[in-house]
């Protein structure tokens, strides 16, 4: 009976050995682990990558770690080589509360009735996406997060009502660089995205113009300044008797510091608009045409059909077309250096303009700290844009009486 009711190991061995997790002999259990033995092609795989990934990190960590230090130091240039001093947040407290103050944030003075109905607007958006937030059932750090956010753009309102809102007040670089991102931003998505869905219509002559509304964005930022700078000149510039003709042959763009930023606004617009066509247009017409073609046939109109259906569809298209486009909004230096040279005054100099004027002063920490302050700026917006493009519903398919509703 014994041996009835106990299995020799010989027994055991044949049902153990295709499970896993089971040792077959007492040997097996003693085997040493060992590291998995690199082939040829895994051994060349990393051979080739980790090369190029050592240089890649090299040349994006280095540049962030020394400009770091560069921008709580003053670098001076001396018979004996180079000397660097240790001066802590001295830069940052130069541009956000010291002489550098007025240039970086502009002239702050108490805004008026308008600009108080604006900060008041401001504050209760706000308010208001932080108690929806709060309803959502939105975990503590997702809270502090919003808290933070919501501080930032209420102080960022606050400086932009006493700078523009107000009498006496004027825009620093920071704001001025504000101001072309989001007006900018802003009217290069809605143009595109007009002529790409003006390009999807059965027009005549719509692949001529696909080709000619991609002209700007192939002409680099110095032409193009230079391209408006003759534009703009009323003296000697090609329209001369269209300026003469509506009386402004003796005026000067670059005098008045919100015509010299307007013009500056319209050359970005006019070289950056095809970027957003050429995406928008490939997001349009790759587009499920079947869903609009039974909204149609349900009775939808167009702008029905673009607001329940189209929008719907390119929105994830949209959202990182817009986030890629206005990174790259901020670093905007070409066009105000070589049309208005940041002028009148420093009225149309950005952010980037800025830290070059002072790298080109051999001022290299503030140029750094400088460069610094645009890299949070940018950090917070693109992690707050990103996280609330992420809230948004998924583009649904509807059908033609959804889209009629």
């Amino acid at each position: 009976m014994s041996s009835a009711s106990a299995p020799t190991p010989q027994a055991r061995g044949p049902a153990s050995e295709g499970k896993p997790g089971l040792v077959a002999s007492g040997s097996a259990s003693r085997r040493r682990w060992r590291p998995p033995s690199l082939s040829g092609k895994t051994a060349s795989r990393h051979a080739f990558i980790w090369p190029a990934l050592l240089v890649v990190l090299f040349l994006s960590v280095f540049p962030l770690v020394s400009s770091a230090y560069l921008s709580l130091s003053k670098l001076r240039f001396t018979a004996e080589g180079i000397q660097i001093t240790f001066l802590g947040t001295n830069h940052y407290e130069s541009l956000l509360f010291g002489s550098q103050a007025t240039h970086y944030l502009g002239v702050l003075k108490s805004p008026t009735p308008l600009g108080w109905v604006v900060f008041g607007i401001v504050v209760a958006l706000v308010a208001w996406g932080y108690v929806r937030a709060i309803r959502g059932g939105i975990g503590v750090l997702g809270l502090i997060g919003r808290a933070i956010l919501g501080l930032f753009i209420i102080g960022l309102a606050w400086l932009m009502v006493q700078a523009i809102f107000s009498e006496g007040g004027r825009p620093g670089t920071m704001l001025v660089t504000v101001i072309y991102v989001g007006v900018g931003v802003t009217i290069q998505y809605c143009l595109g995205l007009g002529l790409a869905m003006l390009a999807t219509q059965r027009l005549p002559g719509r692949r001529f113009f696909r080709v000619v509304f991609l002209l700007p964005m192939m002409i680099t930022p110095v032409g193009v300044a230079y391209l408006f700078r003759m534009l703009a000149d009323t003296s000697k510039g090609p329209l001369v008797p269209v300026f003469a003709a509506v009386g402004l042959g003796d005026w000067t763009w670059g005098n008045d510091p919100w015509l010299a930023r307007i013009m500056v606004i319209i050359a970005d617009i006019w070289q950056w608009t095809p970027f957003f066509f050429i995406v928008l247009l490939a997001a349009l017409e790759s587009q499920d045409m079947e869903v609009v073609e039974a909204a149609t046939v349900d009775g939808a109109n167009r702008r029905q059909v673009f607001r329940s259906i189209t929008f719907w569809a390119i929105l994830p298209v949209s959202v990182t077309v817009i986030l890629i486009r206005t990174i790259e909004a901020f670093k905007i230096i070409d066009l105000p250096n070589v049309f208005t040279r940041g002028g009148p005054g420093t009225a149309t100099e950005s952010l980037t303009l800025q830290a070059f004027f002072d790298w080109r002063a051999l001022n290299l920490g503030r140029s750094a700290a400088i460069g610094y302050t645009l890299l949070v700026i940018v950090t917070i917006f693109a992690v707050s844009y990103v996280r609330l493009a992420r809230r948004q519903p998924e583009p649904q398919k509807q059908s033609g009486e959804e889209a009629r509703a």
